[in-house]
């Protein structure tokens, strides 16, 4: 296991000033990277834990802003700011590429190998950065299933894995089936994993919040679900040894 160093950073996107946190793994040299996008709620210190962890394994990691800083407790808050950036997925990829942008141009980044992996809202956006053509190794999402305009899948450069629970009811069979049939339309290289009995939000440990109907913590599917996480980085994006 490295020597894991961080920092917050601050960017412009979405007319907000961004607050990403940056881990890097030990040494001076470029590694690969990875781009994490955090749920509706916002960025909060789950996600930063992703991408320590990931700058354990040897990546430069930066878990992304959605929010300028803010992470939203009440539902309904969190809810009238993201159906419109769902909708609308210009805001969407401008979010994504400043942060993509960050992340390329931190010295250790190669910027020829960089990943993406996104929950939620933050899987919408790093799915939208491959609709845009993006340069990335990877792309996955988990509670994401979000199809994008006409056509524009084509443009993905990159294998797709998706997770998602059979029981999530904003991510029913009827949106699964839409999502695979639009990347196989395109011709993408797509993977899908349906996690029995997990409902939406499933990786995301129980917080402090108001219930919302259809979401719940599983534990031993959230564990799985990161594990295939790193097997798609493995795969695709593999850290050099030494």
């Amino acid at each position: 296991m490295e020597t894991v160093t961080t920092r917050t950073v601050e960017y412009p996107a979405d007319g907000l000033t961004m607050v990403g946190h940056l881990a890097l793994p030990a040494g001076t040299g470029r590694r690969p990277a990875v781009l994490i996008g955090p749920e509706g709620t916002g960025l909060n210190d789950f996600q930063r834990r992703r991408a320590d962890a990931l700058a354990e394994l040897g990546y430069v990691a930066l878990a992304f802003d959605l929010h300028g800083g803010r992470w939203f407790t009440d539902p309904q808050e969190m809810l009238e700011r993201c159906l419109p950036l769902i909708a609308d997925p210009e805001r969407l990829r401008g979010i994504g590429h400043a942060a993509l942008e960050v992340l390329r141009a931190q010295p250790r980044t190669d910027p020829g190998r960089i990943a993406a992996i996104g929950y939620g809202t933050g899987g919408a956006v790093v799915l939208e950065l491959g609709r845009a053509a993006a340069d990335l190794k990877a792309i996955g999402t988990v509670n994401a299933l979000t199809t994008g305009r006409p056509g524009e899948a084509a443009n993905i450069r990159c294998p797709v894995w998706a997770g998602v629970g059979s029981e999530d009811p904003i991510m029913p069979a009827a949106q699964r089936d839409a999502f695979t049939a639009e990347l196989q339309d395109a011709g993408v290289d797509w993977r899908l994993t349906v996690y029995g009995g997990a409902r939406h939000a499933f990786h995301h440990p129980p917080v402090d919040q108001s219930v919302v109907p259809g979401v719940a913590h599983h534990r031993r599917h959230a564990r799985r679900a990161w594990h295939d996480v790193l097997a798609l980085l493995a795969e695709c994006l593999p850290v050099a040894a030494g």
